[in-house]
């Protein structure tokens, strides 16, 4: 067994048996490590000797690459069963992300690199999401800037060697009363567009309820992106306060999409809000949130929450082919 996939897939399955988030980062950061390495034996003090590789995921990739399955990951299959293993196919069958950035916001990597790094996942496209002009702190992108981004965009797509379609697209701040961040004419232009809360994170529930509610209906919106905001990692970061089933319920009219966050730090929404929109009808993108190339690997633990919420690839929009999803976003859906 690849000692890379042995690693994911045990991220995958603490992700199923809802782990601590700092053991589910461990492994994809072991995996991350791995890379480097050529392929063939590696004992498990040449791993250690790998930066953020530990004395149990340096013993997983020493059995991994002599061609056995770790006894780490087969105790896992064993304890989890057949419905986890159900999961990963589930993870399998992506096509695409809905939530990627470059160094052109607050990602390190150029749009390229991106690119290059999501066809060679197998991915059919991804969408390239950079942040808008109010998150000054992620350098957000005007609209001149934005224009000029389509551009390159364009230019990636014509180079590509991988045959992945990079997708134009927007993480929008949602403002306070509501609107979008970006002007309305380059909305409309746009493949993809993520809409999220970054700002007034501790508002009032109506408020925020009112705010959400008015992004979801928004006719340019098709993805409301990590929805509590929250932190649950290191000095972390309480999730806003909202009425879900009256947000949900809007994303479920207007087709708006509900994204399930995969970074270990947000696993956003929470698994109880996740069940409520699962009720509600709505759509999900599972979406990495991507700002290296490394970091898209880690899609596989959203479709763990997504499987466990009971999810098939019909609702996931990024298990959709390309025109399936440029059909969806093009709409009208019900309800806009």
């Amino acid at each position: 067994m690849d000692p890379v996939e042995a690693l994911r897939r045990i991220a995958f399955l603490l992700e199923w048996r809802d782990a601590s988030p700092y053991r589910v980062r461990a492994f994809h950061t072991a995996a991350d490590a791995v890379l480097a390495l050529p392929a063939g034996p590696v004992d498990a003090a040449r791993a250690r000797a790998l930066r953020g590789v530990g004395p149990v995921t340096a013993e997983v990739i020493a059995q991994a690459s002599a061609g056995a399955v770790p006894g780490y990951l087969a105790r896992l299959e064993e304890e989890t069963g057949p419905a986890a293993l159900a999961g990963w196919d589930l993870a399998s069958a992506s096509l695409g992300d809905c939530h990627l950035h470059s160094d052109w916001s607050d990602g390190g990597s150029p749009i390229e690199e991106m690119a290059e790094a999501a066809g060679a996942l197998g991915h059919r496209w991804a969408v390239l999401t950079d942040h808008s002009p109010r998150l000054t702190i992620a350098h957000g992108l005007g609209a001149d800037r934005l224009r000029r981004q389509l551009a390159v965009v364009a230019a990636v797509n014509a180079r590509s060697a991988t045959g992945l379609r990079l997708l134009t697209g927007i993480e929008c701040d949602i403002l306070e009363d509501g609107a979008l961040d970006q002007e309305e004419e380059l909305l409309a232009r746009l493949d993809v567009v993520v809409a999220s809360v970054h700002s007034g994170l501790r508002s009032e529930p109506g408020p925020m309820t009112a705010r959400m509610v008015a992004a979801a209906r928004s006719p340019h919106v098709d993805v409301l992106g990590h929805c509590t905001g929250r932190i649950i990692t290191g000095r972390g970061r309480p999730q806003s306060r909202f009425d879900a089933r009256e947000v949900f319920a809007a994303c479920a009219e207007s087709g708006t999409a509900v994204e399930i966050n995969c970074r270990p730090e947000r696993r956003d929404p929470p698994d109880d809000l996740l069940r409520q929109a699962v009720e509600a009808g709505c759509l999900f993108a599972v979406d990495t949130d991507a700002h290296a190339p490394e970091q898209l690997r880690r899609q596989s633990t959203g479709y763990a929450r997504a499987a466990r919420a009971g999810l098939g690839a019909e609702r996931l929009v990024t298990t959709w082919p390309l025109g399936r999803l440029l059909d969806w976003t093009a709409g009208p859906p019900p309800g806009r």
